[in-house]
């Protein structure tokens, strides 16, 4: 009797553990490690440089990004940017006792500050099957010198999910003037999605990165002509997920194909948010804005400068 006791609620444990997974997309403000490396400009987080980057430094945010994770109620999949290496998230796995079962899709980029993206995904939730990255020339330069676009292939029991993690090219040197490198990066992830809905229209898509756009700009709306944002400024209590000046934008995203919002399964659930618990905020100058891990070489101890985005889906 016992047994059966124990049985029943470890199956209803397994039961209720796949009915909703969370997805979770995170700019976690320059994850480096202490290492040189000759092949980057890293220098800017070496411990001799003048902001003093450390081991200890390293550890500290490395709990705060696990802290926020643990802030969800199940993270079966995590998207990342700004990251420099897959070793910096092999140390987020290995730091926390939650996550023993996730796995890591990353590969390196020619970003020119030797920044990129990354992913973690649950193994007992999405079954790895194929990944790769979407590499694209920037307009007036010669090879590439941006982040790529990290696309994984997973099985979830009978269904095939696409995955995209991106982080788009900044706006320096002005919005307008910059606007058609972001277009160039909404271009190659539009032609992948475009590819992947006529050859298997069932498979479920997940967009997600910090596009260094918002909702209304030419590059996202390019991308919403395909999949369905979840991301707006009624999604969080701010206005945006991240804060310069002491104005809000919407520059990090998620995007569904639309067979995740019909009522088959998998399905998700509700909308997404913004999500800013009290912890990840501060009041600076009579404003609050996400608690950061430095302000110019003045180290802060926070989180990051942006705020992670969720979807909810039930499997």
């Amino acid at each position: 009797m016992r047994f059966l006791f124990i049985s029943l609620l470890f199956f209803l444990h397994n039961f209720s553990f796949t009915q909703k997974v969370e997805v979770i997309f995170y700019n976690v403000e320059n994850l480096f490690d202490t290492i040189d490396d000759p092949k980057k400009n890293d220098n800017e987080f070496l411990p001799s440089y003048k902001k003093g980057w450390n081991s200890q430094k390293m550890f500290e945010k490395i709990s705060h990004i696990n802290q926020v994770l643990d802030y969800f109620d199940f993270p079966a999949l995590v998207g990342f940017c700004e990251i420099e290496n897959k070793k910096v998230l092999e140390l987020l796995l290995q730091n926390s006792n939650n996550r023993k079962k996730y796995g890591i899709v990353h590969y390196e980029s020619e970003d020119e500050r030797g920044i990129d993206v990354g992913l973690i995904y649950h193994t007992d939730v999405f079954k790895y099957f194929e990944s790769g990255y979407l590499r694209f020339i920037l307009p007036q330069k010669q090879k590439a010198s941006s982040r790529d676009i990290l696309w994984a292939k997973f099985l979830v029991k009978k269904d095939t999910f696409f995955v995209l993690v991106n982080h788009w090219p900044s706006r320096i040197g002005g919005k307008e003037e910059s606007n058609s490198k972001r277009l160039t990066a909404a271009n190659k992830a539009f032609d992948f999605i475009d590819s992947v809905q006529r050859v298997s229209p069932m498979s479920r898509i997940i967009f997600m990165g910090d596009l260094n756009d918002g909702p209304k700009d030419d590059a996202p709306k390019l991308i919403s002509q395909r999949l369905s944002p979840q991301i707006s400024e009624k999604s969080g209590d701010y206005g945006g997920t991240h804060c310069y000046k002491k104005e809000w934008e919407v520059l990090d995203h998620i995007m569904v194909s639309n067979n995740l919002i019909s009522k088959s399964k998998p399905k998700l659930i509700g909308n997404g948010k913004i999500v800013s618990p009290d912890f990840l905020m501060e009041n600076d100058k009579e404003s609050m804005q996400p608690k950061r891990t430095y302000t110019g070489i003045k180290y802060l101890g926070g989180y990051s400068d942006h705020l992670p985005v969720q979807i909810s889906i039930k499997l």
